[in-house]
């Protein structure tokens, strides 16, 4: 599903991916097959193979993982990927993949996203219901994993998240070691807007319980993030933050898995 810089839905295409291994599994070969959403036709295909993972990309130990620009800089195209595998009952990768992409256009501003909602072939896998503000409000308690693309050791710690809602208004606090963070956002539908920070910033509520967030316009001199969320069930949700400096580089990746307590 691709999605306009304000989260309206601007067209849908069914796609079938296929990951096969090659040369006993030290190359891997990924192929892209997208279909007319009308006819159901096959239009286009892709094939990409990889021998190894470059720098602009990190893995989770349960899979989840992010791909994208490791600096952004002006007159250039700037986004990234975020995915997240759902896991079974006894734990191990599930039959449900959910993956984001964020883009931004060569001033910087927001652009658009596309929504990638998978499912193992031949299962009953279901989506998750469309996200909504309810679904998120309470205290959610949750475990932080930090990698770093030089390759320095992860660092883990525990989060706390708590929202509320008072009327048209969502405010959360953020709290983890050496971080205590209020803010306040205006809900408009499916849409979160921080205006009070340095910048504004985005929240997107989607469906299969996707959230993202953004800032509508990269800032300059300043950090920033990006991070895309999934409700995996009532009370377990998923994070991914991928963190810049305020020279636009790419510094880390945080998968932060909470419960609601």
């Amino acid at each position: 599903m691709r999605l306009s810089a304000n989260g309206q839905p601007v067209e849908d295409i069914p796609t079938l991916v296929t990951l096969a291994g090659l040369d006993e599994n030290r190359r891997m070969q990924q192929t892209i097959h997208y279909f007319s959403a009308v006819t159901g036709e096959e239009s286009q295909n892709k094939v990409l193979e990889y021998e190894s993972l470059n720098h602009s990309v990190l893995f989770h130990d349960d899979g989840a993982f992010s791909l994208g620009s490791m600096q952004h800089g002006p007159f250039a195209e700037f986004g990234a990927e975020f995915g997240f595998v759902a896991p079974n009952d006894t734990g191990l990768p599930g039959d449900r993949r959910l993956r984001l992409v964020i883009l931004f256009n060569p001033e910087g501003h927001l652009a658009g996203f596309t929504l990638i909602r998978e499912q193992r072939r031949g299962t009953a896998a279901a989506e998750r219901p469309d996200l909504t503000v309810d679904m998120l409000l309470g205290t959610w308690q949750g475990e932080a994993v930090t990698l770093y693309p030089d390759w320095r050791s992860s660092d883990t710690y525990t989060t706390t998240l708590v929202l509320q809602r008072q009327g048209d208004h969502l405010s959360q606090r953020l709290t983890a070691p050496n971080l205590d963070v209020t803010s306040t956002a205006t809900i408009v539908g499916s849409q979160l807007l921080f205006t009070q920070g340095n910048y504004p910033i985005q929240v997107l509520l989607l469906p299969d319980g996707a959230s993202c967030t953004a800032p509508l316009n990269i800032p300059r001199g300043q950090p920033f993030f990006l991070e895309v969320g999934w409700l995996l069930q009532e009370n377990l949700r998923q994070r991914l933050i991928r963190s810049y400096d305020a020279q636009g580089g790419w510094t880390s990746l945080t998968l932060v898995t909470e419960r609601k307590i």
